[in-house]
């Protein structure tokens, strides 16, 4: 048995609460500091939680079916509204669930609070001190805390990689600006399970219908001038919304959802951004999980799926294994492979959606053979989606 009994989980978005939970539920009593003053509620765009997180997020007692929005498939058009490709969902798994962040992110922390992890807010980590029989995180307002280890859940710019590496890799932008809205416009024969993702010649437009009426929507916008989210939001919604109207004013059927949205709707995601492979997820007793590790980008539908499924396996092997240079070992072992596969398709996703008009044409014309083909989804997210962790199985030392 594990020596560990307490630990400070540094980040109160979604992998935090996630990572505390799991923690508890290996016998370890965690609490989760959080840098801003408040919670994030309202805060944030759409994400997705593919069968592999929602499995996940439900060996700790979370299920998003009450916010989700089931999506059964994906169809590709042009950016004609000519279908390129169709990809139903994968056989033997539910379907993946479509949600606001903020919902995401109320269900996780009534979860939390439900089972008494607490979380306290307005603590903004600035070092950690390390001993031979603890750790101690020091916080922006003076005040400092010990626990038995230090997790790192603060995202992809997280404080805690410095503190182990300060040479570890920041995030990379990857030459797409995000912007979402919902739009009173219906898209004639959209189906509400499915999502649908349109290649404009200018920009990326991802769909889908909502139950209870209209049609929300992402756009991908190629843009060489990396720009934080505080810096997109500078410029005002209603230009940012001229400039998409304009990029999708051929384009079917990102024109006409464009059209009937409001410029004070707009979601401003701000420059998208991926991190690249981090070389140490851990020291001593600091270690990493979520974001703050392995970022993909929005582009890969698994950001919070990855989360949650590292939150567990880092719990499952703090529970099992002896000291915690092997437990921690063991977590690296058990999720760098996975991820990072998943961090290089989703590279591959954003080139896809900044390849101009000509590449888009040619994208056209040999989609449709090869989603006949060779693209289909047991090859595309099989790997992905079919992957479970089984708590109950003990972690071997590798």
């Amino acid at each position: 048995m594990n020596a560990v009994r307490t630990a400070a989980v540094i980040g109160g978005g979604i992998a935090g609460p996630v990572a505390a939970l799991a923690l508890r539920k290996a016998g370890i009593d965690a609490t989760v500091y959080e840098a801003y003053q408040d919670t994030a509620d309202g805060v944030g765009g759409t994400l997705m939680v593919a069968p592999n997180g929602l499995a996940a997020l439900r060996i700790v007692g979370i299920d998003v079916d009450a916010v989700g929005q089931p999506i059964q498939g994906m169809v590709m058009t042009d950016g004609r509204g000519k279908r390129i490709g169709e990809f139903g969902g994968i056989p033997g798994l539910p379907p993946s669930q479509v949600m606001w962040r903020a919902e995401l992110y109320r269900v996780v922390r009534e979860r939390a609070a439900q089972l008494g992890v607490p979380t306290v807010y307005g603590k903004r980590l600035v070092g950690a001190q390390e001993a031979p029989d603890g750790v101690t995180a020091r916080f922006a307002d003076g005040t400092e805390v010990s626990a038995d280890i230090l997790v790192g859940a603060d995202g992809i710019r997280s404080v805690v990689r410095t503190l182990i590496d300060p040479a570890a890799p920041g995030p990379q932008y990857t030459g797409l600006i995000g912007f979402g809205a919902l739009s009173k416009a219906e898209v004639p024969g959209a189906r509400s399970d499915a999502m649908y993702f349109a290649f404009g010649k200018h920009a990326f437009l991802g769909y889908w219908p909502v139950p209870s009426g209209g049609t929300a929507w992402f756009s991908n916008l190629p843009h060489d001038k990396p720009l934080t989210a505080s810096e997109t939001r500078a410029t005002p919604s209603a230009e940012w919304m001229r400039i998409l109207r304009e990029k999708h004013a051929h384009d079917v059927p990102g024109r006409d959802l464009l059209n009937a949205s409001e410029d004070d709707d707009l979601l401003i995601i701000g420059g998208m951004e991926i991190l690249p492979s981090v070389p140490n997820w851990y020291r001593g007793r600091m270690v990493l999980v979520g974001d703050s590790a392995h970022a993909p980008s929005p582009s890969s539908g698994q950001g919070a799926s990855m989360a949650a499924e590292s939150a567990v396996q880092l719990a499952r092997c703090l529970r099992d294994l002896p000291d915690i240079g092997s437990a921690f070992a063991a977590f690296e072992r058990l999720r760098r492979e996975r991820v990072e596969k998943v961090i290089a398709q989703a590279a591959k996703t954003n080139n896809q959606k900044s390849m101009g008009p000509v590449a888009t044409t040619l994208m056209s014309l040999l989609m449709p053979i090869a989603s006949r083909t060779f693209l289909k989804p047991e090859k595309m997210v099989g790997w992905t989606h079919r992957y479970r962790i089984d708590w109950d199985e003990p972690v071997a030392a590798g």
